[in-house]
C-alpha cells in the first residue's frame, strides 16, 4: 500500500497523530490525577493540625489521633495511610501552607524527599531545580543526598545561589563561577576511594555514566569530545572531556588529575583554553572555561596563579565517595573563614 493517501498524509503520519494525541491525553490525565493525590495529602495534613489545635495537650493528642486514624483508614484504604505516611503529611502541609505554592509538576515522592531537607532556603532551591531539570524521584534524591545546595554554597560566589533559593524561581544572570561546584562527588562511578586511580581509569568511568556526569555538572551542559586533539606546528595536545553549556553558550574543558594540582596542570589548562578562543568556539559564543579536576587542590599555588579571580579558569576537587554532613559543615565553615580574611584584607 502506498505511503499517500489521495495526495494526503501518509496513513504513518495518520497514526504518528492519532499517538500523540492519545499520549498527550494520558499524560495530562496522570498529571491530573498526580496532583489530585498530592492535594489530597496536603488537605489530610491540614486536617490533623487543625483537629490537633482542638487538643489541649497537643504532643501527645497528635499522637494518639495519628494512631487512631491510620488504623482506620488502613482498613478502608490501604497501607499507604499508615502512621509514618501520615506524619508526612502532616509535614508537608506545615512546610507548604498555602496549596497554591505547591507545584503540580512533582509527584508525592518528590515532595516525600523535600520534607527531609531541613533548611527552607535549600528546600526551596530543590524544588526549583526540579521544574528546571524536569528532576525524576532518583534524581532528586541524588542531589539532596549529595549536599548540591550545601557545595553549591562552598562556589566562589556564594550570593547567586542564595538569593536563587530565596526568590524560589526568579531567574539570575548565570556566570561560569556561579556553576563551578567545589567539590564535585562521583560516587556513582563506583570507584574505590582508598585505591590509585589512572586519570584514563577515571575518565572511562565518567563515560560509562556520562549521564549521571552531565546531572553533577549541572544545568544545560552536553557532551563533545573525549581526548578531544588539538595541534600546536607538529605537536599534539588532548583534552580529557570537552562540553558545551547552551546556557552559558560556552565551551567546557575539563582536565582530569588524580593527584594534588600543580603549576604544570594551570598552565596546560590555561593554554587549552586558549587555543579554543583562537581556533575553536564560533564568534557568538562566550569565552570558554577550563576547569581541573583534581584530588587536592594547593590553596598557595592557587593564590598565585592565573587562577586566582579568573573569569574562565577554575580548579575543583572530587570526591569519590559522598560527604557526610559533618564534612560538609566543615568545608563550608572554612570557606567562610577564608572569604572573610580575604574580605579584611582588602578592607586594610
Amino acid at each position: 500500500m502506498s505511503d499517500v493517501i489521495n495526495g494526503k498524509k501518509s496513513t504513518l503520519d495518520f497514526y504518528t497523530r492519532i499517538k500523540s494525541i492519545l499520549e498527550t491525553a494520558r499524560n495530562n490525565a496522570y498529571r491530573a490525577v498526580n496532583f489530585a493525590m498530592v492535594a489530597a495529602y496536603w488537605n489530610v495534613g491540614r486536617e490533623i493540625i487543625e483537629e490537633e489545635q482542638r487538643g489541649k495537650e497537643k504532643a501527645e493528642y497528635g499522637r494518639r489521633l495519628i494512631v487512631g486514624l491510620s488504623v482506620k483508614l488502613i482498613a478502608e484504604f490501604g497501607k499507604g495511610f499508615d502512621v509514618s505516611n501520615l506524619w508526612h503529611m502532616r509535614q508537608f502541609y506545615l512546610l507548604f501552607p498555602i496549596l497554591d505554592a505547591v507545584r503540580r509538576e512533582l509527584t508525592w515522592t518528590h515532595y516525600r524527599l523535600l520534607l527531609k531537607v531541613d533548611n527552607a532556603a535549600a528546600r526551596a532551591f530543590y524544588v526549583q531545580e526540579s521544574l528546571e531539570g524536569n528532576w525524576s524521584t532518583r534524581q532528586l534524591e541524588r542531589q539532596i543526598n549529595s549536599f548540591y545546595y550545601e557545595r553549591l554554597l562552598t562556589s566562589r560566589d556564594k550570593l547567586p545561589v542564595k538569593k536563587e533559593a530565596a526568590d524560589n524561581a526568579k531567574k539570575l544572570a548565570i556566570e561560569p563561577k556561579d556553576i563551578i561546584k567545589d567539590p564535585y562527588v562521583l560516587e556513582f562511578l563506583d570507584l574505590k576511594n582508598n585505591v590509585k586511580h589512572t586519570e584514563s581509569a577515571l575518565e572511562s568511568a565518567i563515560i560509562g555514566k556520562l549521564q549521571e556526569f552531565l546531572l553533577e555538572l549541572g544545568k544545560g551542559f552536553c557532551f563533545i569530545a573525549r581526548q578531544k586533539r588539538i595541534s600546536a606546528d607538529n605537536d599534539h595536545f588532548y583534552i580529557d572531556l570537552v562540553f558545551y553549556n547552551h546556557i552559558l553558550k560556552c565551551f567546557l574543558l575539563i582536565d582530569l588529575k588524580t593527584g594534588k594540582l600543580t603549576h604544570q596542570d594551570i598552565g596546560q589548562m590555561d593554554f587549552y583554553v586558549r587555543y579554543f578562543e583562537k581556533n575553536v568556539k564560533a564568534k557568538n559564543d562566550n569565552p570558554t572555561i577550563g576547569l581541573i579536576l583534581c584530588t587536592e587542590k594547593n590553596d598557595t599555588i592557587v593564590k598565585y596563579s592565573v587562577l586566582k579571580d579568573s573569569r574562565q579558569l577554575f580548579a575543583s576537587k572530587y570526591k569519590l565517595y559522598l560527604p557526610s554532613e559533618k564534612e560538609l559543615k566543615r568545608e563550608i565553615k572554612r570557606e567562610r573563614e577564608i572569604l572573610a580574611l580575604e574580605m579584611g584584607l582588602k578592607g586594610e
